[in-house]
């Protein structure tokens, strides 16, 4: 059993609850044991960054501290949540003066010797998927795999990616059985935290995604972001597309290959609806 220090972040506990319950059962059966962090807090989201640097780094390093009195790598499967917790380990082993001023700010200095993950990777390096004989076969399925803006980019969180055209979730559909479809939006940005206040440009946004992914033959689409999935799933009705395709969290397609049911991963919450999509690809 390989152990990480968790770090869930504010939406798998509330509006990404699905994405949250299906990390738990897919790494309880890779055989990876999510060691949550006690009292950990919000690490800055999409708004810390461009208010203060000392509070961009204060928030992250809160719970890189507690990861790293637990001497454990840590993770987190939201994209947002792991930009803002490797680009603060980055900034705090770089400069001297931002540690210690952050060691002012929360009591304590960070060390930096901490691994910051995303959930991907934890899977990649230290799950059993590849050798893990699949219960069911993604087999028919035609997925169009949605990186977006952060899990590559900057280059510094994942140095050795190819940062415009990844291909790690690509090859764990492969792996899956189904089929990882090539189109032109996997990195393009889906409008992010603008989803608020300025909705027109999701619409926008948000509606090149789906369309490319549909003009590529996908069935539906894979994400590893909370504010991915609002954008592209909540706000897809809004669109006035002349026609729907799920998204899906990598999380819940990985528990489907594992053979967990519809209700178990969560995918009744979603607001495009994959029921009919995957009874008939018979999954």
């Amino acid at each position: 059993m390989y152990k990480i220090a968790y770090f869930p972040g504010c939406s798998l506990g509330s509006t990404a609850k699905e994405y949250g319950t299906s990390t738990e059962l897919i790494c309880k059966d890779l055989g990876i044991e999510l060691v949550k962090i006690p009292d950990w807090v919000c690490c800055g989201a999409t708004t810390a960054h461009i208010t203060s640097e000392l509070m961009a780094a204060a928030l992250p390093a809160m719970s890189l501290l507690q990861a790293e009195k637990q001497t454990l790598p840590i993770c987190s499967p939201c994209s947002a949540c792991f930009s803002r917790l490797k680009l603060a380990d980055i900034a705090l082993k770089k400069d001297a003066q931002l540690r210690m001023d952050v060691a002012e700010v929360i009591g304590e200095e960070y060390k930096g010797t901490v691994e910051v993950l995303h959930l991907w990777q934890v899977i990649q390096k230290y799950g059993n998927l590849r050798t893990k004989e699949p219960k069911k076969e993604l087999k028919g399925l035609r997925v169009a795999s949605y990186y977006g803006c952060l899990l590559t980019r900057p280059p510094e969180v994942c140095p050795d990616e190819r940062t415009e055209d990844p291909q790690f979730l690509d090859n764990m559909v492969n792996s899956l059985g189904g089929e990882s479809v090539r189109w032109n939006y996997k990195t393009e940005c889906c409008g992010a935290a603008f989803s608020l206040t300025k909705t027109d440009i999701v619409h926008r946004l948000s509606g090149e995604i789906l369309k490319d992914a549909k003009e590529s033959g996908a069935d539906c689409i894979m994400v590893a972001c909370p504010l991915c999935h609002s954008n592209l799933d909540a706000r897809q009705a809004e669109m006035k597309l002349d026609f729907s395709i799920p998204i899906l969290y990598f999380t819940q397609l990985i528990g489907l290959g594992l053979g967990y049911g519809y209700a178990e991963l969560g995918l009744r919450k979603h607001f495009v609806q994959a029921k009919g999509l995957l009874r008939s690809k018979g999954l």
